[in-house]
């Protein structure tokens, strides 16, 4: 596996996983699919910022990848972080989740970051179990504070110290 920062040519692949998440499922709350420009306003945006944007392969076929940001706008918040972490179908539970978690932590402590956030759909049972192994605690339990498929979504907050 390889585990790398993102280029342009990468963009089809991670919009083929991404948008498939945001148009089926409420693992994110959003229903606006990504565009190959708004992907690379992400990339550079973050990039500016000293974030970083990772995709994990296996033999040139994309099969996830994990970025991070700035919980929240302000000078307040400059040392805490939320991650997105997207994988491919067939790349769950094979350690590849694990391993981008381990750089983007990496990267962001190594940025000065204190604190790392999770956002989790209150549906998405295996999102949470799998930031409690990589050592995320539920900080908190937001009821129905997203709407997606004419339904009220609960947030799990999740944090973990860096």
């Amino acid at each position: 596996m390889n585990i790398r920062p993102v280029e342009d040519r990468d963009f089809p692949a991670i919009l083929a996983l991404w948008n498939p998440v945001i148009r089926e499922t409420t693992i994110t709350f959003s229903s606006e699919e990504k565009s190959l420009q708004s992907l690379d306003a992400m990339v550079v945006e973050r990039r500016r910022a000293g974030r970083e944007f990772l995709l994990a392969e296996i033999g040139g076929d994309v099969q996830g990848f994990a970025t991070y940001a700035q919980f929240r706008a302000g000078s307040g918040y400059a040392h805490a972080m939320e991650h997105t972490i997207i994988l491919a179908p067939a790349a769950r539970g094979r350690g590849i989740g694990r391993a981008l978690m381990q750089r983007i932590e990496d990267h962001a402590r190594e940025g000065g970051a204190h604190r790392l956030f999770a956002g989790v759909s209150g549906e998405n049972v295996d999102g949470v179990e799998f930031h409690v192994r990589q050592g995320f605690s539920i900080v908190a339990r937001l009821p129905e504070v997203g709407r997606k498929f004419d339904r009220w979504l609960d947030l799990v907050l999740m944090m973990k110290a860096l």
